[in-house]
């Protein structure tokens, strides 16, 4: 029996137009998990420190709308494959 495949987008990444995915402008929103259940990750490639993401009054909007997006396609632990409705 084959198994049945699925393409899951679980990262978004956001940045000025016309910037490279590797510029230190670049914030990543992505889908993690642990073996606890899923959870979005905010990070940026040019923060030296830790613990703190810096974000640009213009960059907000497609920020907040890349975490909304990526909450709403996180998986809970026990939904067996089904997208947490919460």
């Amino acid at each position: 029996m084959s198994k049945e495949y699925e393409t899951r987008v679980t990262s978004w990444t956001v940045m000025p137009k016309g910037e490279p995915t590797f510029s230190e402008m670049a914030t990543v929103v992505s889908i993690d998990d642990e073996a606890a259940g899923e959870y979005v990750v905010v990070c940026q490639q040019g923060r030296v420190d830790l613990g703190k993401i810096a974000i640009d009054v213009d960059e907000w909007p497609a920020l907040r709308a890349a975490i909304n997006e990526a909450i709403s396609e996180c998986r809970s632990s026990d939904a067996k494959g089904q997208h947490d409705q919460n």
